[in-house]
Order: structure tokens, then C-alpha cells, then sequence
């Protein structure tokens, strides 16, 4: 008899993820699961209350309900635990870009069924300094457009609520590049930057291919630079992040790397979004943590993935 432990965002998803849980457990319960769960709060503590459920020999698997923050968190604690108990990612929140990367299915009778069928894959995870990530870190242009877009717009808007105020600091306060040093094997160099992401997978802010060559499973972390750009270059490079062609722009650098270590002028303070929540601040150490975490995928998103690192290795 399968023990299955929801960790459960209240806040997420424009107020409709609490009727889709309910019937998500009704038909756990109805198929002969235990089921318990925790509801998330806004002063923290999610990590730690995971890494409980693990130890505790409680549970069988964990199910995060929310978006990419709460993914984020169920993870460090799943890591951070003695027994790292496998977990699947439903899909609420304003953006939950890693779920839709592996594109776990939203329909709950769906959901339900990836459950049952208990199929598991060992994925890799970031690391920025003593903090872990699923998807992606990121400074610069754009990464505070999370914190800034009002909760109101958020719930009516969605995702474009991020689009929107994006647009509206672009206006407002111009283009302003940073001055970074980055270090790694593959690339070490001095930089005007507007934005810099180390991600895992290639599904970043709604775009689907801004890390296009991202891989899960290759033990290694993509890098993308865009470097100092007018308005012009800007509006050419992010009309090709919709096919993946911003990487061939002569003002962006994309590498992959096992580690890089990224600096910024002293007197500067820029801060790391990881996984849309704001976190560590420069200088940081970036690593991948190869197959970090276990996850439950449907059988069409494991050959999903396994395709996408057949592609990368071939």
C-alpha cells in the first residue's frame, strides 16, 4: 500500500489548484493509497518540513503542487534528507517552467495515472553556492520581474503578467548592463552583461528554448550570456529565442559546463533568481549535481527526456 505525501502551495495557480488536489486525493484514496498532506506557508520552513516526511519512514513518494518555487523547495528538502524519497511535479502556479519541460500532464486523471504507473527517473540538479536548483539561476535583465508584477496582476494575467512588467522596466528605467567575471573551463572572460542564466533544463520563463541544448541527464549545466545589446539587438535576440536561434547572435555566449564561478563588481549588489525565487547574491560557485533527485514521469515524458539526451550525446 503506497504512502503518498502532497506538499501543496496554497497561493498558487490563479485560486483553482485546491479543487484539482481534492480530486487528485479522492482518487488516491479511492485506489487504496494513504495520503496526507501539507500546505506550504509564506514564511518558509517547506524545505525542512520535507526533509521530515523523508526520514520519517512515513512515505513512499512526495507530489509538489505549485509552481517552480515550491518545486524548489520539496527538492532541497528531498536532497538535504537521509531517505530521498522520489517526487512528481503537478503543475500550479503562475509558471512552473520545469514541469512543462518534462510535460508531466495537468489533466488530474492523467496525473493520477502517472502515479500508479510509479515510472522513475534520476535527474540532474544545480547548485549555486550551498543553495540547489531544479531548473534554472539566473541575474540580471528580466530576473526580478517575478517580485515586481503585482499578486493581483499575477492571478488575472498568468503568465503574462511577468511579460508585462518586463516591458514596463524596459521603458521606465532603460537598458543598463552589469560588469561580470565568469570562470570556468570553457570560458573565463570579463563582461558587459544584461543577463546571465546557468540552467538544467531548456524551458526558462514561458520560453521553451532559451537553454535549447539543455539535457537532464548529461552531467552538465547550460550557460547563456547575452552581452551588452542596444534596444535593436535586444527585440533580434529574443525573437529568436522562439526557435533557438538566439545562441548563433554574435552578442550572446552559450556553453555547458560542470561548474562556473561568476563575480561582479564589488560595490554592485545583484542577486540570483534560483528557480524564480530570489536568493543568493554574487559572488557565486555553480555546480551540477549529476542524477540529484528522483523523479515520477509518465511514460511519454521518460522518453521524452531519455530522446532529448539521445539527441545531445549523438
Amino acid at each position: 500500500m503506497e504512502r503518498v505525501k502532497l506538499i501543496v502551495n496554497p497561493s498558487s495557480g490563479r485560486q483553482i489548484l485546491e479543487p484539482k488536489v481534492d480530486h487528485l486525493c479522492k482518487l488516491l484514496l479511492d485506489n487504496g493509497y494513504i495520503v496526507g498532506k501539507y500546505f506550504t506557508e509564506s514564511d518558509g520552513g517547506t524545505s525542512d518540513r520535507v526533509r521530515q516526511v523523508c526520514n520519517s519512514g512515513d512515505w513512499d513518494m512526495i507530489i509538489a503542487c505549485g509552481g517552480d518555487g515550491t518545486v524548489n523547495e520539496v527538492v532541497t528538502g528531498i536532497v538535504g534528507s537521509q531517505t530521498k524519497l522520489p517526487v512528481a511535479i503537478y503543475a500550479g502556479g503562475t509558471v512552473n517552467d520545469f514541469a512543462n519541460y518534462i510535460n508531466m500532464p495537468t489533466k488530474i486523471t492523467d496525473f493520477f495515472n502517472v502515479i500508479k504507473e510509479g515510472l522513475t527517473i534520476d535527474i540532474d540538479l544545480g547548485k549555486v553556492n550551498d543553495r540547489y536548483f531544479i531548473n534554472v539561476a539566473a541575474g540580471g535583465l528580466l530576473t526580478d520581474v517575478g517580485f515586481q508584477a503585482p499578486v493581483e496582476a499575477k492571478a488575472i494575467l498568468g503568465r503574462m503578467a511577468y511579460y508585462f512588467e518586463g516591458l514596463r522596466g524596459l521603458l521606465l528605467q532603460g537598458i543598463e548592463p552589469i560588469h561580470i567575471e565568469f570562470e570556468s573551463d570553457e570560458y573565463t572572460k570579463k563582461e558587459d552583461v544584461l543577463l546571465f542564466l546557468v540552467s538544467n533544463s531548456s524551458s526558462i520563463g514561458g520560453f521553451k528554448k532559451l537553454a535549447p541544448n539543455a539535457d537532464i541527464l548529461d552531467g552538465l549545466l547550460d550557460v547563456l550570456i547575452i552581452k551588452d545589446s542596444d534596444i535593436v539587438e535586444l527585440a533580434n535576440i529574443f525573437f529568436n529565442v522562439l526557435k533557438g536561434e538566439h545562441i548563433k547572435h554574435p552578442n550572446v555566449v552559450y556553453f555547458k559546463t560542470k561548474e562556473i564561478y561568476i563575480r561582479s563588481d564589488p560595490d554592485k549588489r545583484i542577486l540570483i533568481d534560483t528557480d524564480g525565487e530570489m536568493g543568493e547574491k554574487l559572488p557565486a560557485n555553480f555546480k551540477v549535481v549529476p542524477r540529484g533527485v528522483k523523479i515520477i514521469v509518465s511514460k511519454e515524458s521518460y522518453n521524452y527526456i531519455k530522446d532529448i539526451s539521445g539527441k545531445a550525446t549523438s
